[in-house]
């Protein structure tokens, strides 16, 4: 199984719920992949700056940018061709979910962090 995650939108501010996702993921044995256009270190993980950078088959991107910002990296979500995409609370992007759907990538909006800790990642 491909246990590469990215992050998008991930934060290495520790109150953040991305800095919490980056933290639980890593804590369950995940590849967590942080993005984050400063290129600072999230929870002890070097970030990359852009979606465009990663060069590993992805498996799930976890998004916490809202649809705005979504809007102009979709070309660079559908481009990573992930298994699925989860839209976090306050992330959600229907025209984006459904032009992903339309290229055989699974989305839910659901919290990254209740999936987690309910073993339903």
């Amino acid at each position: 199984m491909d246990r590469n995650v990215v992050v998008l939108g991930a934060s290495p501010k520790e109150e953040r719920y991305s800095n919490k996702a980056v933290k639980l993921l890593a804590e369950k044995g995940y590849n967590v992949i942080p993005v984050n256009p400063a290129g600072v270190q999230v929870c002890g993980i070097e970030s990359v700056k852009s979606l465009a950078e990663i060069s590993v088959p992805v498996d799930t991107v976890t998004m916490y940018v809202n649809s705005s910002r979504s809007d102009t990296m979709k070309d660079d979500i559908t481009a990573l061709n992930p298994r699925r995409i989860i839209f976090n609370p306050g992330a959600e992007n229907e025209a984006l979910a459904a032009e992903c759907e339309a290229s055989g990538i699974e989305t839910e909006n659901a919290c990254t962090l209740i999936l987690l800790n309910t073993s339903q990642f």
